[in-house]
C-alpha cells in the first residue's frame, strides 16, 4: 500500500492499520515523493489525501491515472457530494471523509481489491504498441522501448484515449501538472518519443499532431 498524506499522526495510524492486517506500507509525506514512489514501487492501492503541501490531490489522481491503473482511496475533509462526483469521475476507485475510522478506510481499501481481484491487470495494446502501466513497461513490434519517465507517462496518457485528439493545454495539465512549464515541453517530448517509435513528424504512424487542435495517437492505418 501507497499512503500519500501529509498529515504524520494520521500517516501513522494508517500505518500501524495497514500493517496489522499484513500489507507492506510505504509512506510519502508530498504529492511529488508518492509519485516517485509509484513509478518506482507499484502498489496494490495508493490512498491520497488531497491537501498535500506541493501539489493539491486531484492533480496528483490525473497524474496517477494518466500512468496507471491502480485503485486509489481518496481521503478527504471535503465532503461535499459534488466534490466526491468529481474526484469519482477523475478516476478515483472510492473515497473516505475525514475524521474517518480505522474499520472504515479497512473496509474502502478491501472493497476496491475484491472489485480488481478477478480482472486482469490491464495491458494496453493498440497495434504493434504494448504497454503495461503497472510494470511500467512498453515495446513495439515486440521489441522493448526505452523510454523516459515522462516519454513513458505521455504515451500510456495518449494509449488511454486511443484515437482520441487531445488538446495540448489538456496533455500539458493532466502529465505535467505542477511540473508544467509550457506548451513547448509538450511538443518536445512529442519529438522524442516519435523518435523512439521510429517515425517522423513527416511521416506519423502512430503520433499525429493536428494542426491547431492538438495530439492524436492511433494504429497505422486507421484515419481515426
Amino acid at each position: 500500500m501507497l499512503v500519500i498524506e501529509d498529515d504524520p499522526d494520521i500517516r501513522d495510524a494508517v500505518e500501524v492499520l495497514l500493517s496489522m492486517s499484513g500489507h507492506v506500507v510505504r509512506l510519502c509525506a508530498a504529492a511529488l515523493d508518492g509519485l516517485r514512489v509509484l513509478a518506482s514501487w507499484p502498489p496494490d492501492v495508493v490512498v491520497l489525501d488531497l491537501n498535500l503541501p506541493d501539489l493539491d490531490g486531484a492533480t496528483v489522481l490525473r497524474r496517477i491515472r494518466a500512468a496507471s491503473a491502480v485503485p486509489v482511496v481518496v481521503a478527504t475533509a471535503r465532503g461535499a457530494e459534488s466534490e466526491m462526483i468529481r474526484l469519482l469521475r477523475a478516476g478515483a476507485d472510492d473515497y473516505v471523509v475525514k475524521p474517518y475510522s480505522a474499520e472504515q478506510l479497512e473496509a474502502r481499501i478491501a472493497a476496491v481489491l475484491r472489485r480488481g481481484a478477478g480482472s486482469v491487470a490491464a495491458t494496453l495494446t493498440l497495434g504493434g504498441l504494448e504497454l503495461d502501466p503497472q510494470a511500467r513497461v512498453a515495446s513495439l513490434d515486440g521489441v522493448p522501448l526505452q523510454l523516459a519517465r515522462l516519454e513513458f507517462d505521455l504515451l500510456a496518457y495518449l494509449m488511454q484515449r486511443p484515437g482520441k485528439v487531445v488538446a495540448r493545454r489538456q496533455v500539458l495539465d493532466d502529465v505535467w501538472g505542477a511540473e508544467a512549464r509550457s506548451l513547448e515541453t509538450v511538443d518536445v517530448h512529442v519529438t522524442w518519443l516519435r523518435r523512439k517509435l521510429g517515425e517522423r513528424a513527416a511521416a506519423p504512424r502512430y503520433l499525429h499532431t493536428v494542426r491547431g487542435v492538438g495530439i492524436r495517437l492511433s494504429a497505422p492505418g486507421d484515419a481515426g
